[in-house]
């Protein structure tokens, strides 16, 4: 089967729209309806039904998704593994968001050449969207993330749980409602949890989408934010940054993804030095 037709599938069962699909793969809206023509041509099977507000799966189209994703996956696999130099027996692929590569994936990278030192490791960063659809799409092996979504053939495993302390360069402030409060938005959870515990809070004067963004902000220009305690432990031992005492403290689990049918000795091992070293970080 033509690999590109099983990653047509997939995005159009992602985003449940033939122009999406397009766009996330970047081809032709046309090109996606012949992809998908060819393909139920293929299996003799309807996969999508189609109206106004976009598609849906099909019975047949539901049970072929866990094939479609293992077909890519599987290919993806070969095509990295030919390509090896003699003195490896196999590679790796992981992909995590860049605040837990500082404290987390950073200490699993050795781990896990000294483990096992015959194993190439692929490494990048991503956000959680694109790294579920590399995942899908055989990219990755392992995703490291904050917000992973529910996929077929998926196993989503919660690796640590970050606390979010309120920080600030000023000893006095009493909570966010200082002048130099600096909103981070650190997902759809914390929005609703800091909503919740701040609701009469004016708009904050700065946000910023980025974690080590908002610190940096912050040490330089003065105030206070949110952060996980890892990435403020250090600055508060140095005395250039203080906890506010009395103030909620939001907590952000962080899970790794990855896929329900690899069960080789390496790919256990990976995950094991993940838990391992989630098991340092999650300890105050």
């Amino acid at each position: 089967m033509d690999i590109d037709l099983a990653r047509t599938f997939l995005a159009v069962a992602e985003t449940g729209n033939f122009n999406k699909a397009a766009d996330q793969i970047n081809v032709s809206q046309s090109t996606i309806s012949m992809r998908v023509k060819a393909l139920e041509d293929s299996l003799g099977q309807s996969l999508f039904v189609r109206n106004k507000n976009g598609t849906v799966l099909t019975g047949a189209g539901a049970n072929f998704q866990k094939y479609a994703v293992a077909l890519i996956r599987t290919w993806e696999q070969a095509r990295q593994e030919t390509a090896l130099p003699q003195n490896f027996r196999g590679i790796l692929s992981i992909g995590g968001q860049f605040t837990l590569w500082e404290r987390l994936l950073l200490k699993w990278i050795p781990w896990m050449r000294a483990a096992v030192p015959d194993l190439a490791i692929k490494a990048e960063v991503g956000l959680s969207d694109g790294l579920m659809r590399h995942l899908l799409d055989g990219m990755i092996d392992i995703g490291v993330m904050y917000n992973p979504l529910s996929r077929p053939g998926l196993v989503i495993e919660e690796l640590l749980t970050e606390k979010l302390v309120l920080a600030s360069t000023n000893e006095k402030t009493k909570g966010p409602d200082d002048k130099n409060f600096i909103y981070v938005n650190w997902g759809p959870d914390f929005r609703v949890n800091f909503s919740s515990a701040f609701p009469n809070l004016e708009t904050p004067a700065l946000s910023v989408g980025h974690g080590q963004l908002g610190l940096q902000c912050v040490l330089e220009n003065k105030g206070s934010g949110y952060f996980p305690m890892r990435l403020v432990r250090s600055h508060i031992s140095a005395g250039t940054l203080f906890l506010v005492r009395n103030t909620p403290i939001f907590l952000r689990p962080a899970f790794i993804v990855y896929p329900k049918d690899r069960s080789d000795e390496r790919f256990k091992t990976a995950l094991q030095g993940l838990r391992f070293v989630a098991s340092i970080e999650n300890e105050e």
